[in-house]
């Protein structure tokens, strides 16, 4: 990233549980697209964020996650970082989580708000996760929370689990669509008739009941 073309304040917020096997010198090269971004040359000099209150990119031993709240200054071109982040931390995370990162157009002042101009400013949530399964689980939780949260202000809690079902149905038909997907591209079984070796989404995300 070069310091010219920096539009952008962009802000990383999450926390992803690892798996057991994982050690910071893993988790410095999974979280490498960020502190490289940054203009650091290790985790240790990239973590921290440009704003001193935020705890920046932080390995919590003890609870075994992956923290961030961090910000950088940067360009559309962050986005490209996110893709890599995302898949690197699949290969390190032990259950599915929500990232959150926030676009703020430094460059919007009063004056292009007073024009009529509309702010750059974004924000998108990614979900990163060790199979199909986990991730899609994170995105189900996200949605009841969000649905739930949004239908308490006109119903009690206890009326809304049939709306809770609905999301899951919703859940289960895409992941066995991602099953059924996924098990076109198999080799036809073999003339012994065994039973065949199961994929990463195999495992079907788990249901409120």
């Amino acid at each position: 990233m070069t310091s010219f073309n920096t539009p952008f304040e962009i802000h990383v917020h999450g926390e992803v549980s690892l798996r057991d096997d994982v050690d910071f010198k893993a988790l410095q090269e999974a979280v490498k697209p960020l502190w490289k971004y940054a203009g650091a040359r290790s985790l240790t000099d990239g973590a921290q964020s440009l704003y001193e209150e935020e705890s920046g990119i932080h390995f919590e031993a003890t609870e075994h996650k992956l923290k961030m709240c961090w910000t950088v200054r940067g360009s559309d071109d962050f986005r490209q970082v996110l893709d890599d982040l995302c898949m690197n931390v699949n290969e390190i995370s032990a259950a599915g989580a929500q990232l959150e990162v926030t676009f703020y157009d430094t460059e919007f002042d009063d004056d292009d708000e007073a024009r009529g101009t509309e702010s750059r400013d974004d924000f998108v949530i990614l979900f990163v996760g060790p199979d199909p399964a986990a991730i899609m689980q994170a995105q189900r939780d996200l949605l009841v929370q969000d649905v739930i949260g949004l239908m308490e202000r006109h119903f009690d809690g206890s009326e809304l689990s049939g709306v809770v079902h609905e999301i899951d149905k919703l859940f289960s038909d895409r992941f066995d669509n991602l099953v059924s997907s996924l098990e076109l591209g198999k080799p036809p079984r073999g003339g012994s008739g065994g039973p065949q070796g199961g994929h990463g989404g195999g495992r079907r995300p788990r249901h409120l009941h």
